[in-house]
């Protein structure tokens, strides 16, 4: 249907306005209304979804005041509204406006359906298209599509998926997402840094900062990297190594102090040790103890702000928002420590930390050293708590939980610790003792295969990415390679679902000949930095604690139930019981 209606129709409309004509329907007959004014001129032109073709506004003939009474009489007459108050009516804007407004209500309404229902058309083709022969669902569900099931996300529903296909496709609140489940496909991502970026999740640029290397590429990614890689040297380690062992049994004292009778959830308490022995590892004495318990309290914010599926925006109360004034907290004391260690390695102290060691390199050697700010070398300390805070605690639960369902490795790492410490017990840990302990490696090794901390990285395609023969990632696509499928391997790892630390002792066991397997810290350009000091400092925890402790491990049923957040846990926070070691 067309209908004409001057610009200016705001105003009260009378006969002398111009020719107005309605010719009223009964039934289901069409209602056509047409108005036109004299002198014609900027006419506004509304098209609904039926179209009902008349004549172009401008072929009326002009009109007459008699014409004009004969059309009001036509049409009181079918209508069957008595002269009088037809003409009542049509000396008044009434009418006019009363038909305006049904019709401009109608018009709104279908018009936003056809729209609504256009967009969502377009929604699904544009998916069908993506996603071509992918396994994957057909159709998605409207706007949110596969967002109920990345909320409360499951293991066995990520198993789901992966058994699919090698690449199979969904949709999440109109982001497109390729999984990737093959070692191939996985590793293949991992290595084309020309196609795909390491994205995390939708709110991590926010969290973490845009400018923070962990989401540069190219040569200024390599260059950090370059830097960084110094920083793990094994000098360096053996640094770190003494922090490692203090703060490890500093708090299995306190563990067996507060010790009850009964389990406690030790999700918190593996946590705080972490996080303590992470922030005196990168930032030593330079952050004061009240900042330590500070960002140890807050970081759990970032965590649950970096869940795979989150709302993406940084509203009051959102966790996004959460984790943004986290981050700003912790970042003012990390700024403050970096300044600090500058000037204490300047007043030649000695390095006892990672940004001492740091800043120890940026004054010597090469006079060319970019020399990196104290809120660059901030950015680096949050990324390397990010990266290891969660993973490490996941890991160090893990290890708990594992050697107190399986006692028998337990007392292999017990027979292996006090072989080398030569039964003394309280003595520290030093590089040279963990190089004669292949056993707890091996078992730390074989607890990550079992269950990786994180089982999946999300990239983000630059552009059309063929990661295959017959099919092209779209540009601007998430492509997710997942880790846990290749470490789970049953050609690679025979019995993959049982916990058998053996399988690395014997160089010529299908684990060892297949390291492009053992995806637990990635691989590629963006490759986790930091392998040696992780496998060392959960070699020292477990070691220590193995000699030190007993505990005992409550079995419920969501013990080998999964929580998914950023990194893995047993879904019942696993609980422990501990006890003091008779040795």
């Amino acid at each position: 249907m067309y209908v004409y209606f001057p610009r200016w129709f705001s105003r009260p409309l009378s006969l002398g306005d111009g020719l107005f004509s309605v010719r009223a329907a009964r039934g289901n007959s069409l209602c056509r209304t047409i108005l036109r004014s004299q002198p014609i001129t900027r006419l506004l032109y509304i098209t609904l979804p039926v179209t009902y073709n008349l004549p172009s506004p401008r072929s009326f003939p002009t009109p007459t005041m008699a014409s004009v009474l004969q059309r009001a009489r036509d049409f009181t007459t079918s209508a069957g509204i008595p002269l009088s108050t037809a003409a009542s009516s049509f000396s008044s804007a009434d009418v006019g406006s009363g038909l305006f407004s049904e019709v401009s209500g109608r018009t709104w309404l279908a018009t936003g359906l056809a729209v609504a229902g256009s967009l969502l058309v377009l929604e699904q083709a544009v998916y069908r298209m993506k996603k071509r022969h992918l396994p994957g669902a057909n159709w998605t569900i409207p706007i949110i599509g596969k967002f109920a099931d990345s909320v409360n996300p499951t293991l066995d529903g990520y198993k789901k998926q992966w058994d699919s296909g090698a690449l199979s496709a969904v949709s999440v609140f109109n982001i497109f997402i390729v999984i990737a489940s093959s070692n191939e496909y996985t590793r293949k991502i991992f290595n084309s840094p020309m196609f795909a970026e390491p994205c995390l999740v939708a709110s991590a640029k926010q969290v973490l900062l845009k400018e923070n290397w962990v989401f540069l590429t190219g040569k200024v990614h390599s260059d950090y990297r370059r830097v960084l890689n110094q920083l793990f040297t094994r000098k360096a380690l053996g640094i770190y190594l003494a922090h490692q062992d203090s703060i490890s049994r500093k708090y299995f004292a306190e563990w067996l102090k507060n010790a009850s009778n009964e389990h406690q959830e030790s999700m918190l308490t593996m946590r705080n040790l972490n996080m303590e022995a992470s922030l005196r590892v990168f930032c030593g004495s330079h952050i004061p103890s009240e900042a330590a318990y500070e960002i140890s309290d807050k970081y759990w914010l970032i965590t649950k702000a970096l869940e795979l599926v989150n709302f993406p925006l940084a509203i009051p109360g959102t966790k996004v928002w959460n984790a943004i004034q986290a981050r700003k907290a912790a970042m003012v004391y990390l700024t403050d420590a970096a300044r600090k260690s500058k000037i204490a390695m300047a007043a030649g102290k000695e390095p006892e930390c990672l940004i001492d060691a740091w800043v120890k390199e940026m004054m010597t050697g090469d006079e060319k050293k970019k020399e990196y700010s104290d809120h660059e070398m901030a950015m680096v300390v949050l990324s390397f708590l990010f990266a290891s805070q969660d993973a490490m605690s996941s890991a160090i639960i893990y290890l708990f939980q594992h050697l107190a369902d399986y006692p028998e490795v337990l007392e292999k790492v017990r027979e292996e610790q006090y072989r080398v410490r030569n039964g003394d017990v309280t003595k520290p840990l030093t590089l040279e003792m963990l190089d004669e302990m292949p056993y707890i490696k091996a078992m730390v090794k074989e607890s990550l295969r079992l269950k990786p901390p994180v089982t999946m990285v999300p990239y983000k395609t630059l552009k059309p990415f063929p990661i295959s023969e017959d099919y092209t990632v779209p540009a601007g696509s998430m492509i997710i390679p997942s880790l846990y499928p290749s470490l789970h391997d049953a050609d690679v790892y025979p019995d993959p679902g049982n916990f058998l630390p053996e399988r690395w002792l014997d160089p010529e066991s299908s684990a060892n000949k297949n390291p492009r397997n053992y995806l637990v810290f990635g691989s590629g350009p963006h490759r986790c930095i930091g392998v040696e000091y992780t496998m060392m400092h959960l070699a020292t925890v477990m070691g220590t604690a193995a000699v030190l402790m007993d505990w005992d491990h409550k079995v419920t049923p969501e013990s080998n139930e999964v929580q998914m957040i950023a990194t893995i846990f047993p879904k019942d926070g696993c609980y422990l019981k501990f006890t003091p070691r008779v040795n």
